[in-house]
């Protein structure tokens, strides 16, 4: 069954980018729709941490009132060196800090402030607080019916599916349970709460991170009447006389085309489970090793397939073409497994993570995307990427570990699972994770002597920089990410190589078009969020440098179109077509 629709904007997925790009639009005046592969809308964004960076934005000026925009222009050319566009930073710069302030007076949107340093913040131009801002937590009954068709959170970053928020302190409490009166009581509030909700509406209520980014999103979009067809994959886009018209869709109800006066917007979130394409843009998934994304699995490279199809180009040039996420598989009891992705232990004190030889290769408080970087290319003359981590007694049952919860949480499901390894020893327990057993005596003994007490760490300094502190223990001094390992037993948890979202990606224009291989446009196309290629080149220089740019750059695009739409000669769509294919 074929059918015909129309709009002015038709946009794929439901994710940030997508969403922002639909809102904007709409606000302009035009005629939106957005459609979207699963059943549920959020994409990657309703799984992520929900912060964006947006340099010199209104919450950061009231926290560092000294940053500049050259601070941040150099800063920008230190992190993405050959790959530095002045063109899309000025622009990314230019509209960074009037999107924030659109959304937040328009919609449903709200942000706060958050602490979070530049990730390289002591190289030049970087900042200690200031540019990173999260989306404020959102009750999502406020979504009506539509509840039930946002995607929840990650499973293995909630305990029993209860948000934390994104802040130090909320975590604080739940570490400090059973240490103090205070924390025991927020934690119980705070469980109790979350049962209520579980009893009446079967999901966690009071969402947060990307959760609530997505969420705050939606309401907006469904407020403002832009339908969001979840269930709907794109597969063909429509071409007549050069330019994008509409696109060929799959429903409930069969095979449909939607036409689109203005354009079509490519939001598909990247390629991360595109396995052909990840094969050639992964080093280590090239060598045959494993990699595990946490990212939704239909995030397939529709949109970079059909960009191509249709004539754009999608090269893999970043040497990181992903924003790379240490991992560990979680099995499930009922055979299935999740992914757990390692965003806090590695900073805490009397954690290190070692290769297969038993010795440390990174800083393991770097951000994940180095530690991934430094893990892919220590295990290159290798097959398999992955390292352990690995604590003592005391820091397993004050931190937890990856999946495994601290103390009084019990072990013995994780250890029967396979998911923690236990030893007696540093020796047993590298027999026990297929370490060698000398290597990794002979680098604990060397990380204990070389001042792990004091809080040195020689080999690597870590805790140098105000972003290797500020995940990790501040009342654990003299340095919050160093502790010695020695009381026994010993553990680890195995980490591969994961992604938050790919880099590599469509080449477009700074508003967007998505542009052929000798650099001209394909009118009526375009490309936002992680489907276009990135503005930082492969690099990761702060928290929120995914979302951030990406709803900038939606909110630019969706301009452009409709600056377009507004002049009295826009072109209107010709009868001859010719149609690009998946």
């Amino acid at each position: 069954m074929t059918h015909e629709t129309e709009c002015d904007l038709l946009v794929v997925g439901s994710g940030a980018a997508g969403l922002a790009c639909a809102i904007t639009a709409k606000k302009r005046g035009l005629d939106v729709r957005v459609i979207e592969k699963e059943p549920v809308f959020g994409g990657t964004t309703a799984l992520s941490g929900g912060v964006l960076w947006i340099p010199l934005a209104p919450h950061g000026r009231k926290q560092n009132p000294a940053d500049t925009r050259e601070a941040v222009r150099e800063y920008l050319m230190q992190e993405t060196g050959r790959y530095f566009d002045a063109a899309t930073v000025d622009t990314f710069l230019d509209n960074g800090p009037k999107m924030v302030e659109f959304f937040e007076r328009e919609t449903t949107m709200q942000f706060v402030p958050t602490l979070y340093p530049d990730y390289h913040c002591d190289e030049p131009g970087g900042a200690q607080i200031g540019r990173s801002i999260l989306a404020a937590p959102y009750d999502i009954r406020g979504l009506g019916r539509d509840m039930q068709r946002l995607k929840p959170p990650l499973k293995t970053i909630t305990f029993i599916g209860m948000m934390f928020n994104s802040s130090n302190a909320d975590l604080k409490h739940f570490f400090r349970a059973t240490k103090s009166l205070t924390s025991f009581l927020y934690v119980a509030r705070r469980l109790a709460t979350h049962m209520k909700e579980l009893l009446l509406y079967r999901r966690g209520i009071n969402v947060t991170s990307g959760n609530a980014l997505a969420a705050r999103l939606a309401k907006s979009a469904l407020d403002l009447g832009i339908p969001i067809e979840t269930s709907t994959p794109a597969r063909k886009v429509l071409i007549e006389d050069g330019r994008a018209v509409g696109l060929q869709v799959e429903g409930p109800d069969g095979t449909r085309t939607i036409r689109a006066r203005r354009g079509v917007v490519l939001a598909c979130g990247g390629f991360p489970h595109d396995v052909q394409r990840i094969a050639k843009a992964y080093p280590h998934v090239a060598r045959g090793g494993e990699h595990l994304s946490p990212t939704p699995v239909g995030n397939t490279g529709d949109g970079v397939a059909m960009a191509e199809a249709a004539g754009g180009t999608a090269d893999i040039r970043f040497a990181d073409s992903a924003a790379w996420m240490p991992v560990s598989r979680v099995p499930y009891a009922n055979g299935e497994f999740g992914v757990f992705p390692h965003l806090l232990d590695r900073y805490k004190p009397g954690v290190i993570g070692v290769l297969r030889n038993g010795k440390r290769f990174t800083n393991e408080s770097n951000s994940y995307h180095d530690v991934g970087a430094a893990m892919i290319r220590a295990c290159a003359d290798q097959k398999e990427t992955a390292m352990w981590l690995v604590v003592d007694k005391t820091a397993l049952a004050k931190y937890g570990l990856g999946y495994v919860k601290p103390a009084p949480m019990p072990l013995g499901p994780h250890l029967r699972s396979g998911y923690l390894i236990k030893g007696r020893t540093l020796a047993e327990l590298a027999e026990h994770a297929g370490i060698d057993p000398a290597g990794l005596e002979a680098t604990v003994r060397a990380y204990n002597a070389g001042g792990a007490a004091q809080g040195r760490d020689p080999a690597f300094d870590r805790g140098r920089t105000a972003f290797n502190r500020y995940l990790a223990d501040p009342e654990h001094q003299p340095n919050p990410c160093v502790a010695p390992i020695e009381t026994g037993p010993f553990y680890a948890v195995k980490v591969v190589m994961g992604d938050l979202g790919t880099f590599d990606g469509i080449r477009t224009s700074p508003v967007g078009e998505v542009l052929k291989r000798d650099g001209s446009p394909i009118a009526g196309l375009y490309a936002v969020g992680n489907d276009r290629a990135s503005m930082m080149g492969g690099n990761y220089p702060g928290a929120g440098i995914t979302h951030g740019p990406n709803m900038t750059f939606a909110y630019v695009t969706a301009h452009h179109v409709a600056d377009l739409a507004a002049k009295p000669k826009a072109a209107a769509p010709s009868a001859r077509r010719l149609e690009a294919t998946v």
